[in-house]
């Protein structure tokens, strides 16, 4: 006998699944023989909206794609119009750059581990009811993302859409009493993030364990984040301006929502995948405290995830107190610009992965083409893949509330970025 159930769910306003979208299963004698991640999202033609704008415009234009990471948008932009015009960068800007993105990985991680993700895994349906048994759970998630976003506003003017980075730097430098303090409110916060870490770990985190290529930015020297090579646990070790040799993205009839596979195969980025190529590139602190915790690495175990952005924050408050020791004002904060014509790349890690950039501009730096590939799209076909296979392992005999919730589980261990604010998942599921 057939049976056919049709389920909406709304989820509160706070998001825990960003986007809006459906997911379909088809199971027939206990096997999933359909599973589509639909996504309804309409498309926002912001590389067409490019076209014909000043390279000055492009940083403050990406910057609105996202309310969350639009620093990450900034930062591969300015990388790859730079590299057109061959703008150097003192090494005052690159410090600066990475200490901004840093308040970006902190507000981000802390608003997805405490507020989307946490309540999966302590049973409630949202951080608001959480807050009534862990208040100081969600208190400590709101003040570290509020100190990510006073390190994005001492550089961008604002923490929403900032708008102090520019071509060939910052349109200025924060004074040196700005940073002291900011700097010694995120040494503070240290021993809350160290804490926050062991505290994912304690989190009853499902064992499901998968195989999925990592991928993501891999520097000589640092944890990943401004810059490095794309490399992979499959031997992929590429300098960026050689990502479309590499790389294919492609349409699904039954989403808005471009797909991305490396070598034909479906592919993970974002943080876990950083922490699997990367462990390394962690200070002796941090890799202490995962030996501590018992985290093996890499992992295989994407609900590993939570842990890696715990891990990802404290690193990122490390790092920006390293890199606002000693601060001084430069003689300036940006360099000279001198438009070109040709073909420049960038790519850096956003909160969710890695953010590719293709800029084609003229001899007077208008934008004759662009190209943008958001880590939500590269993780859309491993998203697919890891909801049949988690699914699969968890039992189909399981009622459609308690698949539904394991869907949205599996989904928000991604942080999706669909459009930046989803509402609901509806989930059908065909019997037969």
């Amino acid at each position: 006998m057939d049976e056919q159930r049709d389920i909406r769910i709304q989820v509160p306003v706070l998001a825990r699944v960003e986007g809006e979208g459906a997911l379909e299963l088809l199971a027939r004698d206990g096997q999933i023989e359909k599973l589509q991640l639909r996504i309804f999202e309409p498309p926002r033609l912001f590389e067409k909206f490019l076209e014909g704008h000043s390279y000055s415009e492009v940083p403050d234009m990406v910057a609105r794609i996202c309310g969350i990471c639009p620093v990450a948008y900034q930062m591969s932009a300015v990388q790859a119009i730079e590299q057109v015009f061959g703008t150097p960068n003192s090494d005052w800007i690159q410090s600066m750059r990475r200490a901004m993105y840093c308040g970006e990985w902190i507000q981000s991680h802390a608003l997805h581990i405490h507020l989307l993700a946490a309540p999966d895994f302590l049973g409630f349906n949202n951080a608001i009811e959480m807050a009534q048994v862990h208040p100081e759970a969600v208190q400590r998630g709101l003040q570290l993302q509020g100190l990510g976003n006073k390190l994005i506003s001492l550089f961008g003017g604002r923490s929403v859409h900032p708008v102090g980075a520019c071509v060939g730097g910052f349109h200025q430098a924060p004074s040196i009493l700005a940073v002291n303090r900011l700097r010694d409110e995120l040494q503070a916060a240290l021993p809350e993030a160290e804490e926050l870490v062991r505290w994912t770990a304690g989190l009853d985190l499902p064992d499901d364990q998968q195989e999925f290529v990592s991928v993501a930015l891999r520097h000589e020297q640092e944890y990943p984040l401004y810059g490095g090579r794309l490399v992979s646990d499959a031997g992929l070790d590429i300098a960026i301006d050689e990502y479309e040799q590499h790389f294919r993205e492609y349409q699904e009839s039954h989403s808005t929502s471009l797909y991305s596979l490396l070598h034909d195969k479906p592919y993970l980025v974002g943080p876990l995948a950083r922490l699997n190529l990367n462990r390394d590139r962690l200070s002796k602190n941090l890799q202490a405290l995962i030996d501590e915790i018992g985290l093996q690495l890499p992992s295989r175990n994407l609900f590993h995830s939570i842990i890696a952005r715990a891990i990802e924050t404290c690193y990122a408050i490390e790092e920006a107190v390293r890199l606002l020791d000693n601060y001084q004002i430069p003689p300036q904060s940006a360099e000279f610009i001198e438009p070109k014509a040709g073909t420049g790349y960038g790519c850096t890690e956003a909160p969710r992965g890695i953010l590719w950039h293709r800029y084609d501009l003229d001899e007077e730096g208008l934008v004759l083409k662009s190209r943008i590939v958001p880590p939500t799209s590269q993780n859309q076909a491993r998203i697919e893949e890891d909801l049949h296979q988690s699914l699969s392992s968890y039992g189909l005999q399981h009622t459609d509330a308690e698949l539904r919730l394991r869907a949205e589980s599996v989904i928000r261990n991604y942080d999706p970025c669909i459009s930046c604010a989803t509402h609901f998942l509806k989930i059908r599921v065909k019997r037969e």
